[in-house]
């Protein structure tokens, strides 16, 4: 073989390696619905997680005094979340993007109009995000973005959300937008707003969703995830249960993940790793530690 052949075979091989690397899978974890799950920090400390989305702001809209419910983990009525400021920068500090997830499977909110999405946003971005609040709850530490997990309330104006939202990223660090629709494809609550291509992760609940999961044969969940990749999101994750008992339903076994759920996903355009509920039960199952290195 000439040796200018040699160098552009090394050369592709090569590339071909820096894109396998780049194009490596992530993992996205929900902390703070559990006081037994440990830290913020001691989450991000165990380098499983690229992505931790903080749940939930579940009291929004409508004129209702926003307030976060991170479960045991602090008394936000006595300022007690502002100490949560030095972990968020501890997990940014090792490049993990920090998510403030709103909603959730219980809680008390829906916009009404599109200027109530417009205050909400306001609020959001000045308590939460890069702007200027006398009330920060989490502190002066600047989250990387919303995550949207509606699962509730009405399906109005979350695309108005989602456009006040993104429009902050202008004003210098990126605001990412995130979502948490269920697996039946369109979502009942946010179908719309997936629409607008503003957001860049989407991380599909493949779980409590019997007719499009695993455990309802691979077919049912292979159609659902190529409905899934259709949408204009730059990366689609797949949502799982990381225990048996973190969900009704759903769960896949690490060995059936690894060997036969991951390997028809993979090849897709959009594949962007797995998102997995909760950091509780992934702490007593090991979980993400055992599929990481298959993601």
């Amino acid at each position: 073989m000439a040796s200018y052949q040699k160098v552009i075979l090394l050369a592709f091989f090569s590339l071909c390696l820096i894109l396998w690397c780049s194009n490596a899978g992530k993992i996205a974890i929900y902390w703070g619905q559990n006081e037994n799950e440990g830290t913020l920090a001691e989450t991000c400390a165990t380098k499983d997680y690229n992505f931790v989305n903080i749940a939930f702001l579940p009291t929004f809209g409508n004129g209702q005094t926003p307030i976060i419910n991170l479960a045991g983990h602090c008394d936000p009525y006595t300022n007690g979340c502002t100490n949560i400021s030095a972990d968020i920068e501890f997990c940014q500090a090792k490049g993990i993007k920090v998510m403030l997830s709103i909603g959730g499977g219980a809680g008390s909110y829906y916009l009404t109009s599109s200027e109530d999405a417009r205050q909400v946003a306001t609020y959001l971005w000045n308590s939460f995000l890069g702007g200027k609040s006398s009330s920060r709850p989490l502190g002066n530490a600047v989250l990387d973005g919303i995550d949207f997990d509606i699962e509730g309330g009405t399906n109005q104006h979350w695309d108005d959300l989602a456009r006040y939202l993104s429009a902050y990223s202008n004003k210098g660090k990126k605001v990412y937008l995130t979502a948490a629709p269920q697996c039946p494809f369109p979502d009942a609550w946010i179908g719309n707003a997936l629409q607008t291509g503003l957001f860049d992760i989407v991380w599909v609940q493949f779980y409590n969703n019997p007719p499009c999961q695993y455990s309802s044969g691979m077919n049912n969940l292979e159609q659902a995830w190529k409905q899934w990749n259709s949408i204009p999101a730059s990366e689609i994750f797949l949502g799982l249960p990381a225990s048996p008992e973190a969900a009704g339903s759903g769960f896949v076994p690490a060995n059936d993940l690894t060997s036969q759920v991951l390997p028809a996903i993979k090849g897709s355009a959009k594949y962007g790793g797995v998102m997995l509920w909760s950091k509780y039960y992934d702490e007593q199952s090991g979980y993400s530690a055992s599929i990481k290195n298959d993601v």
